[in-house]
């Protein structure tokens, strides 16, 4: 069974940085790109942010370019999001998947997310 657990989340003031983590189970993760969405209350969910099977190739939305990078260890079986310049907005539940892209009917094996909480 395919499993991805994510880590990470918390409260942060305006400004400050988190590093969120997506750890898999159940699969070789070297076979598949990992992606992450968002999704703050009232709002569809977003997708931000994907990485290549082998972590050569990745994408990242207008609105966090340039503030999240995505990453992966293969060994450790995990992808990484590090957010900085962290603004209210960012305020969201986030979750990551195997897929590739920005649809979400790209992506199967959703974690069950983890909230990020951005404080002005």
């Amino acid at each position: 069974e395919v499993q991805l657990v994510e880590s990470g989340g918390g409260l942060v003031e305006v400004g400050g940085s988190l590093r969120l983590s997506c750890t898999a189970s159940g699969i070789t993760s070297a076979d598949y790109a990992i992606g992450w969405f968002r999704q703050a209350p009232g709002k569809e969910r977003e997708g931000i942010s994907c990485v290549n099977n082998n972590g050569r190739h990745s994408w990242h939305a207008n609105s966090v370019k340039g503030r999240f990078t995505i990453s992966r260890d293969n060994a450790k079986s995990t992808v990484y999001l590090q957010m900085n310049s962290l603004k209210p907005e960012d305020t969201a539940v986030y979750s990551c998947a195997r897929g590739w892209g920005q649809r979400t009917e790209n992506y199967d094996s959703w974690g069950q997310g983890t909230q990020v909480t951005v404080s002005s």
